[in-house]
C-alpha cells in the first residue's frame, strides 16, 4: 500500500506521517529525511542537491525525483510506503505514478488534511522570543503573564520577521500543495479529505479509518 499524505504547513503532517507509518507498518518516506541522507553520504544528487538547499533554493523535480526513485526501489519499501513532502507537484505526482505502475502498484491513497489559513497562521505565527534569555512564548498555546514581558527573566520579547502573521500568510500561499496535485488525485479517485482542526488523536484516528 502506498499512500501521499498533503497538507499545508502546520496541518501536522510530519507527525501524523509517523504516526499512520507505526500504525500500517509503511516504511515513512520524508522528502526532508531523503534530502538530508543524500547530504551526509556525499552522493552525486545530495551534492546536487545541497547547492540549491545552501542557496534557500527549491530542488529541482528532476534532482528529487532521482532520489525517489532510489529510495523506493529499497527492499523496506517494496511493500508500501507513507510518501511525506512528496510530490509537491503534479509532474512529481506523474514520476511517482510511472514508478509505481512499472511494479505493478499504484498510489492507493492521497489523504489531505485541510487547516483554514487563520488557524494555521494562529499555529504558526504568534511566537515571542525573550531578548534576555531566549524563552520561547506563543500567543495562544503558551502566553506570557504579561504581554511583551518575559515570565522568567522579565526581559523585552521580540518577535522574529518570519513568524509575523503577515509573513506566515505569505509563506502558507507558496507551500500549500497546488490545486492542481489536488485535483490529480481526485481524478485518479484517491483523494480523501480530512479536517484537520480536531486534536492530534482524532486527526490519526480518521486518517486510519480512510485507508483501511
Amino acid at each position: 500500500m502506498y499512500i501521499v499524505l498533503l497538507g499545508p504547513p502546520g496541518a501536522g503532517k510530519g507527525t501524523q506521517a509517523q504516526r499512520i507509518a507505526s500504525a500500517t507498518k509503511l516504511v515513512h518516506i520524508s522528502t526532508g529525511d531523503m534530502f538530508r541522507e543524500n547530504v551526509k553520504n556525499q552522493t552525486e544528487l545530495g551534492k546536487l542537491a545541497n547547492e540549491y538547499m545552501a542557496k534557500g533554493e527549491l530542488v529541482p523535480d528532476e534532482v528529487t525525483i532521482k532520489m525517489l526513485l532510489e529510495r523506493i526501489s529499497r527492499d523496506d519499501a517494496k511493500a508500501g510506503a507513507m510518501f511525506d513532502g512528496f510530490p509537491r507537484n503534479v509532474v512529481q505526482a506523474r514520476a511517482l505514478d510511472e514508478a509505481l505502475k512499472s511494479n505493478g502498484t499504484r498510489v492507493d491513497h492521497a489523504l489531505l488534511i485541510s487547516v483554514a489559513d487563520a488557524e494555521l497562521i494562529a499555529r504558526l505565527g504568534g511566537r515571542w522570543i525573550c531578548r534576555n534569555c531566549g524563552k520561547l512564548y506563543h500567543e495562544r498555546n503558551d502566553p506570557p503573564k504579561t504581554p511583551g514581558v518575559c515570565d522568567a527573566c522579565g526581559g523585552e520579547l521580540y518577535q522574529r520577521e518570519d513568524d509575523r502573521p503577515e509573513v506566515v500568510r505569505a509563506r502558507l500561499e507558496k507551500q500549500k500543495p497546488p490545486a492542481a496535485l489536488i485535483d490529480h488525485y481526485r481524478a485518479a479517485g484517491v483523494l480523501k479529505e480530512i479536517d484537520g482542526e480536531r486534536s492530534l488523536d482524532d486527526v490519526t484516528a480518521s486518517l486510519l479509518e480512510a485507508i483501511r
